[in-house]
């Protein structure tokens, strides 16, 4: 797995991607942005699901387009033995498979680990699932609203005494794609030094417990189930959003007393960071209830940004609730380079969330666009599973490709 300087890091690792919807293929396109080279099969004549999800760009799905690139598309149909047979031929010559099936389909397709590390010894497997690959729960469907419930996450969001709230991402699919990317890479490491592959189980609902952190943390010490709170924090008060006067949301965090004294002095409030209820962090969380009225009517007499220029003057810690139109024109998200934009054959130019990962000796260059359905399955017969040009034809013309 060692790269030249200037490489990205996982050049010359190739990834056979079998996954769909957004855990998979977000855990792929990370990999592609670290250098990987990604082959992703779908089924012929529809591909991914998200193929099919609007809003669309001269008939391409922007779904899909955001969580693809720097992949290439072949289509097999796994039902055919003709496609298994192909599957299996690109397999021996990738380092890593991912799916995303429930437990049991790849089985039955005949491309489970089993099958294929017969094929390849080395190959790193990768399945993620909603609720791993084991236990009574295991052939049950789950999708991020199952598991954002039954993992801890919406109990512990929304407003007291409101209906439970939905994060407003897929999350535990996200989660469970850097979950699997991690796997990817320790297994990857450790195939350094066996030289053997491995089978990784990657489920959304353990990604979604361990998450819990302090907050079973708390539970764990005092038996208590945490309330929801809104974006109040359960041990450090003021921590949350305020209103301010243009009816948009203002954050504060008055992580220790010395910057609780600082928020009252802008607000013109000095007097609170003397009182006896309020003096110190524990104080004001045994009287948030008196106290966060009192900060919400100060907020609501100017606008956000006057209150965000206050607080930056200073040093205090505090920041916009921004809408997706200010996210993108931020210039620290345009400074990270969060922003990138490629040509899409179909599409044109197109707008992607940049790399999260910066190396110093490596810099990210964009690379294949979200790929057109089976825009490169010749070529990846051809160049890897050794099929002549005739032999492709032919598997085209029996609908296995």
């Amino acid at each position: 797995m060692s790269s030249k300087a200037g490489e990205l890091p996982l050049k010359g690792i190739r990834v056979l991607d079998l996954s769909r919807v957004l855990a998979g293929p977000f855990c792929s396109m990370t990999l592609s942005d670290l250098g990987a080279e990604v082959i992703k099969v779908e089924i012929p004549g529809r591909g991914d699901d998200t193929r099919a999800y609007p809003p669309f760009v001269n008939g391409e799905s922007s779904y899909f387009m955001s969580i693809n690139r720097g992949k290439k598309s072949v289509t097999l149909n796994l039902k055919t033995e003709e496609a298994r047979e192909a599957l299996h031929r690109i397999a021996e010559k990738c380092d890593v498979f991912l799916e995303n099936y429930r437990p049991g389909v790849t089985a039955r397709l005949g491309v489970d680990y089993e099958t294929l590390r017969e094929v390849n010894p080395c190959l790193v497997y990768c399945s993620i699932s909603s609720f791993g690959q084991t236990g009574p729960y295991a052939q049950w469907p789950g999708y991020d609203l199952i598991i954002q419930g039954m993992g801890g996450l919406m109990g512990v969001t929304g407003e007291p005494g409101a209906a439970p709230v939905r994060i407003g991402v897929a999350i535990t699919d996200l989660g469970a794609g850097m979950w699997a990317v991690i796997a990817i890479l320790s297994a990857l490491r450790a195939r350094e030094k066996t030289g053997k592959g491995q089978y990784l189980d990657v489920s959304m609902i353990d990604g979604s417990v361990s998450w819990m952190t302090y907050m079973a943390g708390n539970y764990f010490a005092t038996g208590k189930v945490s309330p929801k709170m809104g974006s109040a924090h359960p041990s450090i008060v003021p921590y949350q959003a305020f209103e301010a006067g243009d009816g948009k949301g203002i954050l504060v965090a008055a992580g220790n007393d010395r910057l609780f004294g600082m928020l009252c002095d802008v607000l013109g409030l000095g007097g609170l960071s003397g009182d006896p209820l309020y003096v110190k962090n524990e104080d004001r969380v045994a009287n948030r209830g008196t106290l966060i009225p009192l900060l919400q009517e100060e907020f609501r007499k100017r606008p956000r940004d006057v209150w965000l220029e206050a607080f930056r003057a200073i040093g205090f810690p505090s920041a916009p609730v921004y809408s997706m139109d200010e996210i993108f024109a931020d210039e620290q998200v345009l400074h990270r380079g969060m922003l990138v934009e490629m040509d899409h054959p179909k599409a044109g130019r197109i707008k992607q969330i940049g790399p999260v990962l910066k190396f110093s000796g490596t810099p990210f260059e964009v690379g294949l666009p979200p790929p057109e359905l089976g825009a490169h399955t010749d070529e990846v017969l051809e160049e890897i599973a050794g099929y002549s040009p005739e032999e492709v034809e032919g598997l085209r013309e029996r609908g296995a490709i």
